[in-house]
């Protein structure tokens, strides 16, 4: 069974941390990214990971976020650091299967984070 699935969200306090994870089964993929969307605002790219392990981050959270996979699990993980409440939004995760991929074949069911002042 094709498979995306979303955990880790929660409420935390300025300051703090939380760790997403996304974990896909059934299919092999090339490059996840982690968006966010938040209320009334246009959806950002957060960061991006391939299968090698190779990264890339938005300006916003550099410095504060970082990505990593397990490749045996087929899963990736956003660790997010230093939260601040502009953080707040709903993270999803999306896989590309090949470097040939132009969308995103699969997107995660969401995941709420609320960063409180």
């Amino acid at each position: 069974q094709v498979q995306l699935v979303e955990s880790g969200g929660g409420l935390v306090q300025a300051g703090g941390s939380l760790r997403l994870s996304c974990a896909a089964s059934g299919f092999s993929w090339y490059a996840m990214d982690w968006f966010r969307q938040a209320p009334g605002k246009e959806r950002e790219l957060v960061a991006r990971i391939s299968s090698s392990g190779s990264t890339n981050y938005a300006d916003s959270v550099k410095g504060r976020f970082t990505a990593s996979r397990d490749n045996a699990k087929n899963a990736v993980y956003l660790q997010m650091n230093s939260l601040k409440s502009d953080d707040t939004a709903v993270y999803y995760c999306a896989a590309k299967l090949s470097v040939f991929s132009f969308e995103y074949d699969y997107w995660g069911q969401g995941t709420q984070v609320t960063v409180s002042s």
